[in-house]
Formats: structure tokens, sequence, C-alpha cells
């Protein structure tokens, strides 16, 4: 059986429960407390982080690694595209939200980082959302069409935090569209199940 070891209100092991449960598999998830991390994570992941996630022998790390793991091991319903190229494309879009967008999630999730930091990550992430929000999602439902994919499970911990990260968009008619396109993934009956009791309290 998959366990995965996943931090409360950690966005990163969010990705990986919402994986799961949609997936509808047999697992079992291993809550942590962040701020009293028990002392055997460090012998599964060598940077002491979660999600972490462990089957029999393997043991794996990074939340994007063990959500394309999971979909190749249990392909139904299936969350990264069907082709080598639009694979790709997915995967490089994927690094675009790493890089330009979670590394500064990275920052406020940090309780020692600087007000000075936190402040500068809040306008970075505003800014890049505001970018992105232009041209996606479009006219689709979600990222790439009507089904969900690995790019909506990627970035809707983010949307469902964006209250609690004290991060506000505005109210134009790209914004709208694309806190709409969050509201539909939230509805999902998996990213549901998925949420902590901790995570439920993140929004009014």
């Amino acid at each position: 059986m998959i366990v995965l070891y996943s931090g409360l209100t950690c966005p990163f092991s969010h990705r990986c429960r919402f994986v799961l449960y949609e997936k509808g598999m047999d697992f079992e998830i291993k809550d942590i407390d962040l701020f009293n991390k028990p002392e055997d994570l460090a012998t599964f992941n060598p940077y002491n982080q979660v999600p972490v996630l462990v089957e029999r022998e393997l043991v794996l790390y990074e939340s994007n690694i063990i959500n394309e793991y999971i979909d190749d091991r249990f392909p139904h319903p299936q969350l990264m595209p069907s082709t080598p190229s639009t694979r790709g494309r997915c995967r490089l879009f994927l690094f675009t939200l790493e890089k330009e967008l979670f590394s500064h999630v990275h920052v406020l999730e940090n309780m020692n980082a600087a007000k000075k930091d936190q402040d500068a990550a809040r306008e970075a992430i505003t800014e890049f959302l505001l970018r992105l929000s232009s041209t996606f999602p479009g006219k689709n439902k979600y990222a790439l069409g009507n089904e969900i994919s690995m790019i909506d499970v990627a970035i809707a911990p983010l949307l469902w935090r964006l209250e609690h990260y004290g991060i506000k968009l505005g109210n134009s008619a790209s914004v709208v569209n694309l806190l709409k396109y969050g509201e539909r993934i939230f509805q999902r009956e998996m990213f549901l199940e998925a949420l902590t009791p901790s995570e439920k309290a993140m929004r009014r």
C-alpha cells in the first residue's frame, strides 16, 4: 500500500492528496506536524520535507515527481496528457510554475522568513497570477480542456490559499475568470475529500 507523509497545511502535500483521492485507490496518509517533524522523516527525505511517498522499497519526494509516479502506477483517470509532445509542454508549464510561482510560496510557508521577504513573495505571486490570468485557462473548463490534469492539481492549492496568504488580485474580467476556474476545481468531490481540517479553515 502507498503511504504518504503529508503536512497538515503544506500546499505541496495537498497536491499529492488530491491526486490520490482522484485515483480512488487504497492509500494511507500519515499527517506530519510541520513544527514537530518525526525523526524518521529525514531518513526518507534528506531535505526533511514533506510530501514523501513510500511504497514497499520505493521512496519518492517532491510533489510533481510523486504525482507523476501515481499517474503512471494508476493510470485511470489519466492526469498527464497522452501524447509525448503534450506531456512535454505540460512538464514545461509545471516547471515554470515551480520557478516563477511556487518558489515564492516556499517563502510564505517559511515562518522564519523576514517580513520584507514575505512581502516580496506576495508581490511576485500577485504579478505572476495577473499575467497568467490574461490567457489562463482561456475558454477551457480546466487547464488542458474539459478534463482535469496535473496542471490543475499543481496550481489549485495556491488558489485555495490566496486569502490565507494575504494575496489580493482585484476584480478585473481576467482575474474573475481565473478565480472561477479555481472554484470549479474546489467543487470537485475529491478535492474536498483531500482537504485537511486546517486547510478547510483557510477559506471563510
